[in-house]
């Protein structure tokens, strides 16, 4: 298989993917908070219950997914990731990822998570700057080269 260098891009590492993760963690909460304390009133901001009720399950597990999935299949980034310049490729081609791809990253996080986030950590020893929902999809996060990280390389012959 014929490897290249796309030597304008470089794969964005672990600091700047938790800044963009910030980013769109207090953009989701700027919408959902609000939404669920007129929903639950005091109740929500009082309780210690793991879930409040069917919005508060939706509000905190589906909404998020499908805002980001949506995000991801239509401009292949987030408003978090598109602050540092990032976007989300296919890992051997460099091209956008298909719906599936995404899907299944997305549903990589949770993997990620469980085992105290270490799947998010790999982002900070891989080589290719990939965490473990990274892998499990196939995909890439990559950004115009600002000279810091090691040329990214796709294994197929299209390029990005």
């Amino acid at each position: 298989m014929q490897q290249h260098e796309s030597p304008e891009l470089e794969y964005v590492g672990f600091w700047a993917r938790v800044g963009a993760s910030l980013i769109d963690t207090v953009l989701l909460l700027i919408i959902i908070m609000p939404l669920l304390a007129i929903i639950y009133g005091s109740a929500y901001w009082s309780s210690t219950d793991l879930i409040l009720g069917p919005a508060h399950a939706f509000f905190n597990y589906v909404f998020p997914a499908i805002v980001v999935v949506a995000l991801w299949i239509k401009i292949s980034t987030t408003p978090g990731k598109r602050a540092v310049g990032a976007v989300i490729v296919d890992a051997r081609t460099g091209q956008r990822p298909s719906t599936g791809q995404f899907v299944i990253r997305y549903v990589g996080y949770y993997v990620s998570t469980i085992p105290l986030g270490l799947g998010f950590f790999w982002v900070g020893w891989d080589p290719r700057k990939q965490g473990w929902h990274d892998k499990m999809a196939g995909t890439v996060v990559v950004r115009r080269k600002g000279g810091t990280t090691q040329p990214v390389q796709f294994d197929g012959s299209n390029r990005a």
